[in-house]
């Protein structure tokens, strides 16, 4: 008896994917293609065992679980408190030494949080990073007036 044909499910960015089942191929106008069923799914279940394992993850598997997310390299270097080009490297595996132990955990625990049901997750993160940034940056900011209302201290309406 051979074994079911197992499929290199490689369209996820990952070299290291392969289904045994959940897959069929399809005719198209174009010749044939491959079905996959449920591929939210599926990629929750990638995305689960990248989180959960206790290894280094590959540039490859850092890049998706961000593309899961919806951030752009942008957003995550900016939570993360390093510039854009040291997550492209990471990403590229243009970098002689494992991605940062503190920017892997974060990362998991984000994607843990994401689809945990907390997608919302990923707008606090990139605001506090915005924060982080605006409080760190050289300006020393605008100045704020405040005025003592019946309230009590308010931002001054008065310039």
């Amino acid at each position: 008896m051979s074994p079911h044909p197992r499929y290199h499910y490689t369209e996820c960015g990952l070299d290291n994917i392969y289904l045994v089942n959940g897959f069929g191929l399809v005719e198209t106008p174009h010749g044939q293609s491959v079905h996959i069923r449920n591929i939210e799914g599926l990629h929750k279940a990638i995305g689960q065992i990248l989180a959960r394992e206790r290894q280094n993850l590959s540039g490859k598997e850092f890049r998706f679980l961000r593309h899961e997310m919806n951030m752009t390299q942008r957003d995550l270097a900016a939570v993360l408190r390093v510039d854009v080009q040291s997550v492209a490297r990471w990403e590229k595996g243009h970098t002689k030494r494992p991605i940062d132990g503190p920017a892997q955990g974060l990362i998991r625990v984000m994607y843990e949080q994401y689809i945990g049901g907390n997608e919302k997750i990923v707008d606090p993160i990139k605001r506090l990073a915005e924060l982080d940034e605006a409080m760190n940056s050289d300006d020393d900011g605008e100045e704020i007036s405040l005025e003592d209302t019946e309230e009590g201290w308010q931002p001054s309406m008065a310039a």
